[in-house]
């Protein structure tokens, strides 16, 4: 199983994961490691990244998901994941930025069925506050409401478990670790008929 924590940027991806990746000992692969200098630079700098600037960048945690994939291993993937595109592009890579050659020919799926979502949600102001606390970091608060523009919620269809960021980490940590243990028991069940 792949868990991809997801949502724009102070919402907490990163500290769901570490606490996730260490209760679980699932590895953990921080988005933010795999940027390219230069949009690293662009963010300090307060410019919003273009898909121009993000495709490259979720190409590169593709691969990681699909390592995982490949491997057989549990892993937590973090990635903002903003649009729908973007999560496309995570699940199949290069495939999701192809248009169909035809009409009849087949259109990727909303989801792996390996792959799900955490996404982080919040409202804007809490988001907006902690980015301002937090120390450290590129990714500057005057950025927020260009993420917040971009942001397209997912869908049910995409998995997604939507995790409201007023409640503690290990609140959030538990219901995670429901979802598991309810995947696993009915793949056990399935396995044995």
């Amino acid at each position: 199983m792949i868990y991809v924590l997801m949502g724009v940027s102070g919402c907490g991806k990163s500290t769901l994961g570490a606490f996730l990746s260490e209760k679980l000992g699932w590895p953990l692969h921080e988005g933010d490691n795999f940027h390219p200098q230069e949009n690293i630079d662009k963010m300090a700098r307060g410019e919003p990244l273009t898909d121009q600037d993000r495709l490259p960048w979720l190409l590169k945690l593709h691969e990681v998901i699909e390592r995982a994939q490949s491997s057989g291993c549990d892993a937590l993937v973090v990635c903002s994941a903003l649009r729908r595109l973007y999560r496309l592009v995570l699940l199949y890579g290069s495939k999701a930025l192809t248009p169909p050659s035809s009409p009849d020919q087949d259109i990727l799926p909303p989801s792996s069925p390996d792959v799900f979502f955490l996404f982080l949600h919040g409202e804007y102001d809490l988001i907006h506050q902690r980015m301002v606390a937090r120390m450290g970091h590129y990714m500057k608060a005057d950025l927020l409401r260009s993420q917040f523009d971009a942001l397209e919620p997912p869908l049910m269809e995409e998995n997604v478990i939507t995790l409201d960021i007023r409640r503690s980490i290990s609140d959030m940590a538990e219901e995670v670790e429901k979802h598991i243990t309810s995947l696993r028991s009915s793949t056990t069940a399935t396995d044995q008929k």
